[in-house]
């Protein structure tokens, strides 16, 4: 499904369930696609307890871009898309998320978007070597509940659990989540399963 936003088309990929609980939109970060292994895991948990999932790949990605640019730019293309896949499944409680750059943007829009709550994966809360440099602010500020699953070896750092509404440190996983994806897409489902935020 392409989608129009104001800073070109982003593009979403729907899987659809039975009757659905709840609307899981996710993206990705910086320089990767919604086909990342730890995504992919989530998406298939998640489906697992009745929600329907749409993986954004958002536009700075279409255009072939590997840096997303202007923050603002991208929220804007963001609550685009979302907007757009709340009219096609309208009446469905939404929760947003994504991984590394893409936590980043769930935790800056949630509120815009009406976002239930975040699912924010391998949020990098500061540069690799700069501690000094925290973004732990986005997701103070998110508004909503935000789970945040991390690897203890992320050199992007980790958010700290009074930030957020559950913190899940995964033991020698890195930034790419990737060494044992089915316990992110376990710590996911079992958070989303369990809360009233996707109830209908």
């Amino acid at each position: 499904m392409e989608i129009v936003t104001p800073h070109g088309p982003a593009r979403a990929e729907i899987d659809p369930v039975p009757d659905p609980r709840f609307l899981l939109v996710l993206t990705h970060g910086s320089a990767g696609g919604v086909d990342a292994p730890d995504l992919l895991a989530v998406r298939d948990a998640v489906l697992g307890i009745g929600g329907l999932v749409a993986r954004v790949t958002q536009p700075f990605r279409l255009r072939g871009a590997r840096a997303p640019g202007s923050a603002v730019k991208q929220d804007e293309a963001w609550a685009a898309a979302v907007a757009e896949l709340r009219r096609s499944h309208p009446g469905l409680p939404m929760v947003q998320g994504g991984r590394s750059n893409g936590a980043r943007v769930a935790c800056r829009t949630a509120g815009a978007v009406g976002a239930e709550a975040v699912v924010a994966l391998a949020f990098p809360l500061h540069p690799p070597g700069r501690p000094e440099r925290s973004r732990a602010q986005e997701l103070r500020a998110a508004g909503v509940d935000v789970l945040a699953v991390s690897g203890d070896r992320d050199p992007f750092g980790m958010p700290e659990a009074e930030d957020v509404a559950r913190l899940v440190v995964l033991p020698g996983e890195g930034h790419d989540l990737k060494k044992d994806p089915a316990r992110v897409g376990e710590a996911v489902a079992g958070w989303l399963d369990a809360g009233a935020r996707t109830r209908r």
